[in-house]
């Protein structure tokens, strides 16, 4: 397959927009073979829908025949998630002769008891299903059948494909050893504001349980939401064996470097699944990745080198962390499991092929 695609994105997301990067890598791996994805966005949000439906209707007159991605979360396509809009845009899109493939990034409707939360989670149903109808084709991220929404006659069209690491990954790199011999545990993103004093908590009590058992070990904090944590993360570890780093949002190449420079990740913020791009980097840099299961949980996530906690448990994820740290031969194992997994499954190169094929399927 070879021509042109149309990435088309909603509203950018700030500091940093996870799902542009992600176009951006996609594009680039899909250049080597033979397909150039363009980017534009409907830019609601600067001059209402009303204008940026109109410029949309005027740029999709030159798409006819190719395939437009269009990249679904509902705050991409909504103030406040409640994203109706969303199908009329593809209705647009098909109108003017493109074909459509959605490319959901928000695979499950929000969470929340209030009457709003209720609201908005039937909007989200709503427009998920109502897309997947209208649509040519759809890529999910995580496999359809861990979908509460999806009804067996819905995923007639659906192809599964993980995302991948927003990150430069030079095939030849490797782990950087630090000269002072501490080991080091990673934390790459945590949920900003009060929401994420829970993951806070759980990563301090976790060095701190392993570091009873291992030594002094460091603590490498960096992405999103880390840049405010350095305070609370010493407070938290005070008395503790625990050097801290917090670095906060760095460019990719750095981010790659400070990943290589740990033993593992410590992934907290939610059960790990194939959409969760902040444990895939751990995946991708060759890293043992401690996380939990959950719905979403499944190959080929489960195939790389992921030590699973319970989160019952009263001493994990600690135990699990102190373990990888103290078995060399297991941690060994879990690194080359990364390494393979990413080679054969969230590698762009791998995800473009994923892509070529499945859209190649619907032509």
């Amino acid at each position: 397959m070879t021509g042109t695609w149309i990435a088309l994105l909603g509203r950018c997301d700030k500091p940093t927009d996870a799902v542009e990067d992600y176009c951006r890598f996609l594009g680039a791996a899909l250049g080597e073979l033979g397909v150039e994805l363009s980017l534009e966005r409907v830019s609601w949000e600067v001059g209402g829908w009303s204008g940026a439906r109109a410029e949309l209707h005027q740029k999709a007159a030159a798409w006819g025949g190719r395939w437009v991605l269009v990249q679904y979360t509902a705050l991409a396509w909504s103030a406040h998630g409640f994203p109706l809009r969303f199908p009329g845009i593809l209705r647009s899109l098909r109108a003017s002769g493109a074909r459509v493939a959605v490319v959901y990034h928000d695979v499950e409707p929000y969470e929340g008891q209030r009457i709003i939360d209720q609201l908005r989670r039937k909007a989200q149903v709503w427009t998920m299903r109502r897309a997947l109808h209208t649509a040519d084709a759809a890529i999910l991220t995580v496999p359809a059948d861990k979908l509460s929404w999806m009804a067996g006659d819905l995923a007639t069209n659906a192809s599964f494909i993980p995302v991948g690491a927003n990150l430069p990954i030079t095939p030849n790199g490797g782990k950087t050893t630090l000269t002072d011999g501490l080991r080091t545990v990673a934390v790459f993103g945590v949920t900003g504001g009060a929401a994420g004093a829970p993951e806070l908590h759980q990563i301090a009590a976790s060095l701190r349980f392993a570091a009873t058992r291992v030594g002094k070990l460091r603590l490498v904090a960096l992405g999103r939401g880390t840049e405010k944590l350095e305070a609370p993360f010493r407070d938290a570890l005070k008395d503790a064996s625990v050097a801290v780093k917090v670095l906060g949002v760095l460019p990719g190449e750095e981010v790659v470097r400070a990943l290589r420079t740990a033993d593992v990740l410590l992934f907290v913020r939610s059960p790990i699944s194939s959409r969760r791009g902040s444990a895939l980097a751990g995946i991708a840099c060759g890293l043992p990745v401690i996380a939990r299961t959950g719905s979403e949980t499944a190959a080929p996530v489960t195939e790389a080198g992921v030590a699973f906690y319970s989160q019952d448990a009263a001493d994990e994820p600690g135990a699990t962390l102190v373990r990888v740290l103290t078995d060399d031969a297991y941690r060994a194992e879990l690194a080359d499991k990364s390494l393979r997994a990413y080679q054969e499954h969230f590698s762009w190169r791998a995800i473009a092929q994923k892509y070529v094929a499945a859209l190649n399927r619907r032509d």
